[in-house]
């Protein structure tokens, strides 16, 4: 097809041309993208059971027990997250005791936080633990 020397644009090839490298580019981007921004969010958790650890430390030398989540974060004037009945949510992760509601027995020797992430996340639900100890264990995936 011969183009008229006044005709300015592009022709509909090149403009097809071009929408097919930006799909192809982003089908090899995209999924790059959700990986890192999935790894970022499971590292920020980690982050968070070590401030959750570090403050029943503190929260036990003043008490003699550890504390549950809503206390603990009143304690730490809601720095922790949203206080959501006796759980904790910050950012996509939910936050909660093991058992659900641990006496102060209990609190007295341990406790367990289990961070979770929902399933509408990313399609992958994520689970990880905290103990006493200081001990953070992913158990899901």
């Amino acid at each position: 097809m011969k183009m008229d020397k006044n005709q300015k644009g592009f022709s509909l090839i090149e403009l097809l041309l071009v929408a097919v490298i930006i799909m192809v580019l982003s089908s090899i981007a995209v999924p790059y993208l959700m990986s890192a921004v999935g790894a970022a969010e499971n590292g920020s958790v980690f982050a968070s059971l070590k401030t959750f650890s570090s403050s029943q430390v503190n929260y036990y030398t003043a008490n003699g027990r550890y504390a549950r989540l809503d206390e603990l974060n009143a304690a730490e004037n809601n720095r922790l997250g949203t206080t959501v009945g006796s759980d904790v949510q910050r950012g996509i992760y939910t936050f909660t005791m093991s058992p659900a509601a641990p006496t102060d027995t209990q609190l007295r020797d341990n406790f367990t936080v289990i961070a979770s992430k929902a399933s509408n996340y990313h399609n992958q639900p994520y689970v990880i633990s905290l103990d006493a100890s200081g001990q953070i264990t992913q158990i899901f995936p």
